[in-house]
């Protein structure tokens, strides 16, 4: 199994009940507060950011997770990783801070895919401060297919590309 320790060190960033740690999160016409759930049709497209960064001048980077592969109750494939996107950017508008992505995905998104019968799985998204010095061109094709994107071991990534902690969590629900 790939090691995930990240993943629930995630998602109790949403426990503590501290709102600022709660990444934003729009997907279609859903504004997901964490746990939502959002049909399937509706979170096709890759979900728009907000977040209030701590350094507006920094660059940050987001990963997707589907961490109930292929079953919630049998994760054997999981995770799935379903985006990972460098480059963000910071951006004020007249909502919440936006974060606009500046250049390609390494992974582009994929949208929820349970199979038929499948209690809704949890879509998670982290995000980080991006390292100085990331290169994402040198990660970009590396992680192709549905294959390389099963079994997605969070902890090697993060340590691979020298990922910091996680700043911010989210997840809706699909099937």
């Amino acid at each position: 199994m790939p090691s995930n320790n990240s993943v629930p060190t995630g998602l109790a960033l949403l426990k503590v009940g501290d709102k600022s740690k709660v990444l934003g999160l729009t997907i279609g016409s859903h504004a997901v507060e964490p746990g939502l759930y959002v049909p399937r049709a509706d979170a096709q497209k890759a979900p728009q950011l907000h977040f209030d960064v701590p350094d507006p001048n920094g660059t940050y980077l987001v990963m997707g997770l589907d961490i109930d592969a292929p079953f919630p109750s049998c994760t054997v494939l999981g995770p799935i990783l379903h985006w990972i996107q460098p480059g963000l950017k910071s951006e004020k508008g007249s909502g919440p801070p936006g974060l606009k992505a500046v250049g390609s995905s390494v992974v582009s998104y994929i949208g929820p895919g349970p199979p038929p019968g499948s209690a809704p799985h949890r879509y998670c998204f982290f995000l980080y401060e991006q390292p100085a010095g990331f290169d994402a061109a040198a990660h970009e094709g590396v992680i192709v297919g549905n294959w390389a994107r099963m079994r997605f071991s969070l902890d090697d990534w993060e340590r691979k590309t020298q990922l910091g902690p996680i700043l911010a969590a989210n997840y809706f629900t699909s099937n």
